[in-house]
């Protein structure tokens, strides 16, 4: 029975999301970040914080068994692919070191599942609707050392007896339903942020990347999935490989595509101010169209999306905004 989870990035937009989750759930939730990216404010009183770095072993392997922790969620990563470009050596250490450390922390002590944030990043481009046997060929650096450290993963759960449940995220957008927790960083070159801030100003302009795409309206289509149902979708993962002593990979998406332009539309459509929309070249490194193929998702666990539904996402990412505006 799952009772003492560990969170590695727990201060962050998905860990603060997965720790309310957990918590409804009563279960005991500890918390590690290093608040280089994570945010004080997003940290929920009722779990226990660390402010730890994950290379820092010996302190995360303490707590473990000080805390007797039988599951740990890693979701602490660097994750703007732009900047993965730039920053390789900076990707590297924390995502795939970072992984080797954590997993290195957990030998010999009460850790007996692991759940794993990894990406679509790590797809061949141009499959446009992936199931978890589609090709892997990673185009980003942060796609790289994702792929990674799934299989560090994999070794060490094997070597360890050990069950993982790795979850390769789609386009995660939106903010909880309660208000009090949501997307705070400005840097993280996130869609529905970026709209969100720009919907803010006086005059908003939402800018649409690449027009000529071959797709319905010309750009680029993303799987967009409401960060409270991925975190519903962890504690579910956590339970059942659990109860099972199974390890899984699974996609979590919505499998269904919005474009960009359809996302830019909504956010006009529920502003009172005169929003405009422009169209503008092409970026490097953008996939034209990525969509989860979500079968495997939905027969390992009973999962009923609560929040799928553009209209949501973008009300839920609008009052979030006003909210720490």
């Amino acid at each position: 029975m799952v009772k003492n989870i560990l969170i590695t990035g727990g201060a962050g937009y998905i860990g603060s999301h997965v720790t309310e989750v957990l918590l409804k759930k009563r279960k005991k939730v500890f918390l590690i970040d290093n608040l280089s990216t994570g945010h004080r404010k997003l940290i929920n009183k009722k779990a226990k914080f660390f402010k730890k770095d994950i290379h820092d072993k010996k302190k995360i392997n303490e707590i473990i068994k000080k805390y007797k922790i039988d599951s740990v969620i890693h979701l602490a990563a660097n994750l703007i692919i732009g900047e993965s470009q730039k920053k390789p050596k900076k990707y590297y250490k924390n995502n795939v070191l970072g992984t080797k450390k954590i997993l290195d922390a957990c030998i010999n002590t009460t850790v007996k599942n692991i759940i794993f944030s990894s990406t679509a990043a790590v797809y061949k481009e141009g499959q446009y609707k992936v199931s978890e046997k589609s090709l892997i060929k990673p185009k980003s650096v942060y796609g790289k050392t994702k792929i990674q450290a799934e299989n560090l993963i994999k070794n060490f759960a094997k070597k360890n007896k050990i069950n993982y449940g790795i979850l390769r995220y789609f386009n995660i957008a939106g903010s909880s339903p309660s208000g009090k927790i949501g997307l705070i960083n400005k840097n993280s070159d996130h869609l529905f942020k970026n709209f969100s801030i720009e919907l803010m100003k006086k005059k908003p302009k939402l800018k649409i990347y690449g027009i000529d795409y071959n797709t319905k309206d010309g750009s680029c289509v993303r799987d967009f999935i409401h960060v409270s149902d991925i975190a519903e979708i962890h504690y579910l993962i956590l339970k059942k490989i659990d109860k099972r002593n199974i390890s899984k990979i699974l996609n979590c998406g919505y499998n269904k595509g919005i474009s960009v332009l359809e996302v830019a539309q909504e956010f006009k459509r529920q502003s009172s101010k005169k929003v405009d929309i422009i169209k503008t070249q092409r970026r490097n490194n953008d996939l034209i169209k990525i969509i989860a193929s979500n079968n495997n998702l939905n027969k390992f666990i009973k999962w009923k999306p609560k929040f799928n539904n553009l209209g949501k996402i973008v009300k839920s990412c609008l009052v979030w905004e006003k909210k720490i505006n």
